[in-house]
């Protein structure tokens, strides 16, 4: 019995003989009865908007193409924000934290020579001595 049409009576339709048989036929390959196959048809037509009188094939195409178009439009959008967007904001954060990144000390294992690391800062320079008057005296 078909669930949640139990309590309903039958009707009868005027069907054609060759028909008939097609339909059973048809509803054999689903395992339904004939009252359930027939109200799923229904449902798939007023669902998809289509009439049984229209060809399928071509709207299917029209379909895919329409899908195809869009999905190439999003990659175009994804691919635009990646190139103007994302990419100069990592720039910009890596160059952020590359200057924040806190400078290396080095660790203190061992003592170091301070002889080796003794370099002369300051050097006396043969210098000119100049006069009250503003003159290089030599």
């Amino acid at each position: 019995m078909d669930k949640g049409y139990e309590n309903e009576r039958f009707e009868s339709l005027s069907i054609k003989t060759s028909v008939v048989k097609k339909f059973r036929r048809f509803c054999h390959q689903f395992s339904k009865s004939q009252s359930m196959t027939l109200l799923l048809m229904l449902e798939f037509f007023e669902d998809n908007g289509i009439s049984p009188t229209e060809a399928i094939g071509p709207k299917m195409q029209t379909l895919e193409h329409v899908i195809k178009k869009r999905i190439n439009g999003v990659i175009a959008i994804l691919r635009d924000i990646e190139k103007n967007q994302t990419k100069p904001t990592v720039a910009m954060m890596e160059t952020l934290f590359k200057e924040a990144e806190p400078k290396k000390k080095p660790l203190i294992l061992e003592k170091e020579n301070l002889k080796e690391k003794r370099e002369v800062r300051f050097r006396e320079i043969e210098s000119t001595k100049f006069t009250t008057e503003g003159r290089e005296k030599r």
